[in-house]
């Protein structure tokens, strides 16, 4: 009999439902990093499922920045010019301080657009390959054995595939099932409250950047395609010091102290988040069939707008290793080279993007500047 894998320890499978087959690979998780490494896979003739734990697509701003690399992936999955018509090229940052404007910066080199529109392109590209996205697929258990991976969902379905992609973000089922260290550090409290609003009157040319002498700040940037804001804040406190959790009603008092522009009314919020700053990495990226991408990998500060494009780089270096395996001449051999090339890379990452978060901390207590000093 052969033995098999579930999450670290060995032991054989007993009990399992009937598994659901054939596939080659199994992605879990619909997000960029899913769904880059699912149409990757499509359209390389390889048999690919998608799993995503949410009932429906999400139409959160989130990450809103391509860089010229992902665009390049892009390109390649035949998607880039819906990405181009959904995003714009470039943005001026209009910068305030203690509520009078000190300048204007333009900055270039990435495509500004909306992380759902980003996966709303590429799902439509993947549904093209024939494939869609499984929603309401909550993973529960991994196994594995030399033949394969079997994935046992909440629902007692198991579905059985050569290969499994865990691209189910920050907080990945995947990386806890199969029992892989998440190493690092984090802070309980949260560091900005994010959202999406409308903000009626206020100019759409500009990604406003609102800074006071105290620390504060409060930024409000267009996003393409839509009639909304991505609102970003320092979090609002309550009189003891402790934070406050994002509500409009937080966000027009947060608005109202720091814009200090009277007769805009922050409306019809559509997202409402709160972001903790984490500095963290998987100790590996591979557990024999299995694999981690993008979130579920590694996760760090927002600064420089990395976190969407590394986990498009890791889709697109998974889908290479995987078709290598599947379909090359290399076989088993080439499983190896994901983690070899990957893991350094996301290490590189996590301290680049915390130099940059403390840059723009410092440099957005000095008047006329923004966000621009974590692209430098």
């Amino acid at each position: 009999m052969t033995d098999t894998t579930r999450g670290q320890g060995q032991g054989p499978v007993q009990g399992l439902p009937k598994a659901q087959g054939p596939l080659d690979v199994l992605v879990v998780g619909a997000g960029p990093t899913g769904l880059t490494l699912a149409c990757d896979l499509a359209r390389r003739g390889i048999a690919v499922r998608i799993l995503e734990s949410r009932s429906a697509p999400h139409r959160e701003s989130r990450g809103k920045g391509l860089q010229p690399d992902s665009i390049e992936v892009f390109e390649e999955l035949g998607v880039a010019e819906a990405m181009r018509a959904r995003g714009s090229e470039g943005v001026v940052l209009r910068k305030y301080f203690d509520g009078e404007h000190v300048n204007d910066t333009a900055v270039g080199g990435s495509l500004l657009i909306g992380q759902w529109q980003v996966e709303e392109a590429l799902r439509n590209r993947l549904a093209e390959l024939g494939v869609q996205v499984e929603y309401g697929s909550r993973l529960a258990e991994i196994t594995q054995d030399a033949a394969g991976v079997r994935a046992e969902l909440a629902d007692g379905t198991v579905i059985a595939a050569g290969y499994l992609a865990g691209c189910d973000g920050g907080h990945s089922a995947t990386r806890g099932l199969l029992g892989i260290p998440f190493e690092g550090n984090g802070e309980e409290e949260p560091a900005m409250v994010p959202g999406d609003v409308r903000a009626p009157g206020l100019s759409r040319e500009f990604w406003h950047q609102w800074f006071t002498s105290e620390g504060g700040g409060i930024l409000l940037c267009p996003m393409p395609g839509t009639d909304t804001f991505q609102l970003q804040a320092a979090p609002e406190r309550d009189g003891k010091g402790g934070t406050l959790p994002p509500s409009l009603e937080s966000f027009q008092r947060l608005f109202d102290r720091h814009a200090r522009i009277p007769g805009i009314r922050l409306a019809e919020p559509t997202w409402l988040s709160a972001w903790r700053v984490n500095v963290r990495m998987a100790t590996r990226m591979r557990e024999g069939r299995a694999f981690l991408a993008g979130d579920a990998a590694h996760v760090h500060p927002i600064a420089g707008g990395l976190g969407m494009n590394t986990g498009v780089q890791d889709a697109a270096a998974l889908g290479r290793t995987l078709s290598s395996a599947l379909c090359g001449a290399a076989g088993e051999g080439a499983l190896d080279a994901y983690q070899s090339e990957r893991l350094p890379v996301a290490a590189e990452v996590l301290a680049d993007t915390a130099r940059r978060y403390e840059r723009v901390l410092a440099a957005v207590r000095e008047p006329g500047r923004g966000t621009e000093a974590g692209l430098e």
